[in-house]
């Protein structure tokens, strides 16, 4: 079975910088540690709001992962301001996600089949520059199929329903995970690539990680949460091993 690469998420790192209006901790030299400690790429969402990643964190970053020739997932909202910014910096991808500013965190998957006439042209866009294009959205067949209709290369499936059930146990848990698998085997069948992410911890990444059609997690909160207690390259190199565990039993 193909190695499931781990892109890590530094959003919060810049969270808990931003909290005292200092210059640290530095949302780069996360990305840097992560990429030593075996990460594939790095993702980093600016909101509009600028809660946590800045402008000057993204120029920073889209140079440290050029220069080390790995992925920057660049995730943004449907707007002029955020396409003109991926733009100008040219990300290896960007990953179309909703967005509210009342939300503490993305609450849900990027409604495709509602907001086709607004997304498809910032498709078009990005692709025209070379940028891979994603579509973070819910398991569900008429988001999948939208995704694929309006060009979008890749799909990141929101888990975050099925991570919070398990951790409730919640009995629609296994309903959900099969959820998750479908449309994966769906976006695979349209040829779409298939990544996901959002609320995945060691608790939860193993099943998530055995789906075959999956080719990228996309990890961050948890993290960095685990990573005040035993660094973050250990945290990194566990969950890298869950995965890699998850990929050979369903391998055997």
């Amino acid at each position: 079975m193909t190695k499931l690469r781990l892109g890590v998420n530094i959003d919060h790192v810049a969270t808990v910088r931003n909290a005292r209006g200092e210059g640290y901790p530095d949302p780069v030299r996360a990305a840097e540690m992560a990429l030593a400690a075996g990460a594939d790429g790095i993702t980093a969402h600016l909101r509009e709001d600028r809660r946590h990643i800045s402008d000057a964190d993204i120029d920073r970053l889209a140079a440290i992962t050029r220069r080390r020739g790995r992925p920057l997932n660049f995730e943004m909202a449907v707007t002029a301001e955020m396409e003109a910014i991926a733009l100008a910096h040219r990300p290896h991808a960007a990953c179309l996600v909703p967005e509210r500013r009342e939300e503490v965190t993305t609450e849900g998957g990027l409604d495709v089949v509602k907001g086709h006439n607004t997304i498809a042209p910032v498709v078009q866009h990005l692709r025209a520059a070379s940028i891979r294009v994603s579509c973070f959205i819910d398991a569900d067949p008429a988001q999948v199929a939208a995704s694929a209709a309006i060009g979008a290369q890749v799909v990141e499936l929101h888990t975050g329903a099925w991570c919070q059930a398990v951790r409730e146990g919640l009995s629609g848990a296994d309903a959900l995970l099969e959820k998750l698998r479908a449309a994966a085997a769906q976006a695979s069948g349209l040829g779409l690539e298939v990544h996901a992410g959002h609320g995945i911890d060691y608790e939860t990444v193993k099943p998530i990680a055995a789906i075959p059609q999956l080719m990228e997690l996309n990890i961050g909160h948890f993290l960095i949460g685990e990573a005040i207690f035993i660094g973050l390259g250990p945290a990194i190199q566990r969950m890298r091993a869950l995965m890699d565990e998850a990929r050979s039993e369903r391998a055997a």
